[in-house]
């Protein structure tokens, strides 16, 4: 597993956004600020682009016994919002991560899996809070459909893995910079698994049911159209 500076303030994210989601509801009021009303139209686009940590919180079952390891990894991601209404905005996110991936305790010893990309798709419908405050928090939930690709097997012959549907809670906030810019703070939650089939050659053909469930916290910088 990665240990890194990156990682910790990462980690601190969650803390951060819940207290600044605690903030914002503080000083919600059924009607908005004129700013805050005008920057939440409907009919609005707002286009991210955020560091993303996705950070897997692994449990499996495997043919050989022991258990998986994946970890984490952190890189650009791309977030586009459509408001439909002032209050209610489908988002879509896009970025590709790359993570390294072991077997522990296994009747093989300890497997080196080498490596996978993952590619993770995730549209989410939120809601987004009326406020007076420049910190305009949300919830949400939305679908994603994961796929798998640029596998590396590592010490094994080959290695495949089930692209599959899943699921994702949201929670975030934007805070307004002025009419066209934001800074946004967003956490999910994926329900997320998938089977995997590794060619250990010799040993024979091992298999893992694997759930991935990861926590993706992403931090950025906006405009809006």
């Amino acid at each position: 597993m990665k240990t890194s500076i990156s990682k910790k303030l990462f980690k601190l994210l969650p803390v951060l956004a819940v207290a600044f989601f605690i903030n914002s509801i503080t000083f919600m009021q059924v009607s908005k600020a004129q700013e805050n009303e005008a920057f939440k139209s409907a009919g609005k686009w707002l286009v991210g682009l955020k560091v993303l940590n996705l950070d897997p919180d692994v449990d499996s079952v495997t043919s050989i016994g022991g258990e998986a390891k994946v970890d984490d990894d952190t890189v650009p991601e791309l977030d586009i919002r459509y408001f439909i209404t002032d209050n209610i905005a489908i988002e879509a996110i896009f970025g590709t991560t790359e993570h390294s991936v072991s077997a522990v305790g296994t009747a093989l010893g300890n497997v080196n899996l080498g490596t996978v990309k993952v590619l993770p798709p995730t549209f989410t419908l939120q809601y987004h809070f009326n406020s007076e405050s420049r910190f305009l928090p949300y919830i949400g939930a939305g679908i994603n459909y994961t796929f798998f690709y640029d596998d590396n097997p590592g010490d094994a012959v080959g290695i495949s893995y089930k692209d599959d549907f899943g699921f994702a809670l949201n929670i975030g906030f934007d805070y307004v910079i002025n009419d066209n810019n934001y800074f946004n703070i967003d956490i999910k939650k994926y329900t997320l698994s998938t089977d995997t089939v590794i060619d250990a050659g010799a040993a024979g053909i091992a298999t893992a049911s694997v759930d991935l469930d990861p926590l993706a916290i992403s931090i950025g910088y906006g405009w809006r159209f």
